[in-house]
């Protein structure tokens, strides 16, 4: 079975490799040294838990939402129209920008600079503020 380095794990999770570190000196995820000293993570071992991490809603409170492709990033520009509006976001190499209501915005007190997750399903994409 393949094992992966704790940054490897890191990439696959979409964490740091601080925190991945962090999880495996709680023991949230099991690991072992090879021969040149490094900790490696079993792929079923890692597999189980990025499952057990989607579950709970990684280390944020679950979020309850059948829009699976989520891309966390900032919001780099918001249009606001009388009623409508434009939001922008940058999630790593992706710009992500989705129209919705100006009262929706303002419930969610977007601002320019601030982390927010956009969240894809078909041709939507959901705002969630983190």
């Amino acid at each position: 079975m393949q094992s992966y380095t704790i940054g490897q794990a890191a990439r696959l999770l979409g964490v740091s490799p601080d925190t991945a570190r962090r999880w495996a000196d709680a023991g949230r995820v099991a690991t072992h040294r090879d021969e040149a000293g490094r900790r490696l993570i079993d792929g079923g071992d890692l597999a189980a838990f990025s499952v057990e991490l989607a579950r709970a809603g990684g280390e944020e409170d679950p979020s309850y939402t059948s829009a699976r492709n989520a891309f966390p990033g900032i919001v780099t520009a918001i249009k606001l129209g009388d009623v409508a509006a434009q939001v922008e976001i940058q999630a790593g190499p992706h710009r992500l920008v989705s129209l919705l209501t100006r009262e929706a915005v303002e419930e969610l007190g977007l601002e320019v600079g601030m982390e927010a997750t956009a969240r894809v399903k078909s041709t939507n994409v959901h705002i969630d503020r983190l």
